[in-house]
């Protein structure tokens, strides 16, 4: 492809050489994988300044590069274009590179601290159930209709965001429902994408490590929202005094859901048992096999939603109503003997104090053993609050590892501790798997224990290693072990 024709759009600060006449094969922002015909875009990441490897990627063939900063030194017959940010421009010319696929889909990100997952995964099951082909964006997986990819992040860079995109619209995808992370949105990746539509589910207190302050939280996950084009809507949560804020300056049509009764789509929670909820949404009455409060939030934004899209309501909750729950998302395990064991990736203590009250709801629980943790090098400031939670709304809360990284697992859970000092229901056991055999020995018939925090995830970072490890393993090894 011509430069001229992978630059459009993108606003260039200076340029050398012949943008007219130049052609590339590829375009990467890894240096290493720079070949003959290759366009490297140098991008300042937060660990590593791209900028260093221009003179390695020439050398290894590149034709062009594009920059924030131009190199002292400018090879012959290469061509170099210094733009103002070389992260947004690399979310242009990816989508130019792979054809626009975000205009040729439906696409609908989802964004919030809470719920991401979930909504967007009974979004791309709704619509496949309801007869159309769709793709998947998500923590857990990446979907191409029903073929599958591993998830490397929740919302992927630029380059393979474009290419999941293009190979949806190559096998016939209608839509395509993204979780848009806030690390994402500051860094650009999703520059360049044409939204049909966008879904706010609501913000408390995560990812501090990174934006430094809740403000600063705000304004990342706002991001979406100010660049949605007119034409397409925005779908927000009205319970949340920030889905007002999400869309202060969007140009998108407004939409709004509530389960308090202020919203444009209104649901109420009729009954709950641990097999289900009855919900009415919009005055219809439907069943769901998923529990919380929180999973009605999730219902009633993938009903408002699909309606959005153009979808029948009666269809919508009929098919809403087979949906089971999604991998890691309050998923269900009973053991023979009558203990339930319930696997959550609840890691924020908004998230952990929603899914502990959708349990003590119910009121079938004899008591509750909650098991979780915090990762490390992450916001250390939810750790005590985690653990106030845990310990305050549970007969006993067990502290361990979660992802502890390059931090030391027992520094960890003593910043946990600081915030239960004179509670005694509590045990520190650093051993995740040790810590589930416990909590599953201590259960009785009747008891639930939850196991928070890693959700989905089957590994465990410690040091830079990423080793197996999977909480429903665990909880299904334990469980067969019982019947021997």
């Amino acid at each position: 492809m011509r430069i001229d024709k992978l630059l459009e759009r993108v606003e260039i600060v200076e340029a050398v050489g012949n943008i007219a006449t130049a052609e590339v094969t590829e375009v990467t922002m890894d240096s290493r994988k720079v070949t003959e015909g290759t366009l490297f875009v140098a991008v300042e990441g937060t660990a590593v300044d791209g900028h260093r490897f221009i003179a390695p990627a020439v050398g290894a063939g590149a034709t062009a590069v594009v920059c924030t900063r131009m190199p002292e030194e400018v090879a012959p017959n290469v061509v170099y274009i210094r733009v103002a940010d070389s992260a947004a421009a690399l979310g242009i010319i990816a989508a130019n590179f792979y054809g626009r696929p975000s205009e040729k889909l439906a696409l609908v990100g989802v964004t919030g601290t809470n719920g991401k997952t979930t909504t967007a995964t009974l979004l791309y099951n709704l619509t496949q159930k309801l007869g159309y082909k769709a793709g998947l964006i998500s923590t857990v997986i990446y979907k191409i209709g029903n073929r599958e990819e591993p998830s490397t992040h929740t919302t992927p860079d630029a380059l393979t965001l474009n290419r999941l995109l293009a190979e949806m619209v190559e096998a016939g995808c209608d839509y395509c429902f993204m979780e848009v992370s806030s690390h994402s949105l500051v860094q650009h990746r999703t520059e360049g994408l044409r939204f049909r539509g966008a879904l706010f589910s609501n913000l408390t207190h995560d990812h501090l490590d990174y934006h430094k302050t809740f403000a600063e939280y705000i304004r990342a996950k706002k991001l979406l929202f100010d660049s949605l084009p007119k034409g397409s809507w925005a779908l927000v949560n009205a319970d949340d005094r920030n889905g007002a804020v999400m869309v202060q300056n969007t140009k998108a049509d407004r939409h709004t859901y509530s389960l308090r009764g202020v919203g444009e789509i209104n649901t109420k929670i009729v009954e709950t048992t641990l097999e289900g909820m009855l919900l009415e949404i919009d005055g219809r009455q439907m069943w769901s096999p998923l529990l919380g409060r929180f999973n009605g939030y999730n219902l009633t934004a993938v009903y408002g939603a699909a309606i959005l899209l153009g979808f029948k309501p009666e269809e919508v909750l009929v098919a809403l109503s087979s949906l089971g729950s999604v991998c890691g998302r309050f998923q269900t395990f009973r053991s023979k003997r009558g203990v339930v064991a319930i696997v959550d990736y609840a890691h924020t203590p908004d998230a952990l104090e929603n899914v502990i009250d959708t349990i003590l709801g119910v009121g079938t629980a004899r008591r509750l053993i909650t098991i979780c943790g915090c990762g490390g090098d992450r916001d250390k400031t939810k750790r005590p609050e985690m653990a106030v939670i845990a310990v305050e709304k549970s007969h006993t809360a067990i502290f361990t590892s979660d992802n502890p990284r390059t931090e030391s697992p027992e520094a960890i859970l003593a910043d946990m501790e600081q915030g239960v000092v004179g509670r005694t229901n509590y045990l520190t056991i650093t051993d995740r798997a040790q810590a589930i055999r416990t909590a599953l020995r201590m259960a009785e018939p009747g008891d639930v224990v939850l196991i928070a925090g890693k959700g989905h995830e089957d590994y465990q970072i410690i040091g830079t290693e990423k080793r197996h490890f999977s909480d429903q393993e665990q909880v299904l090894s334990y469980f067969e072990s019982e019947q021997v």
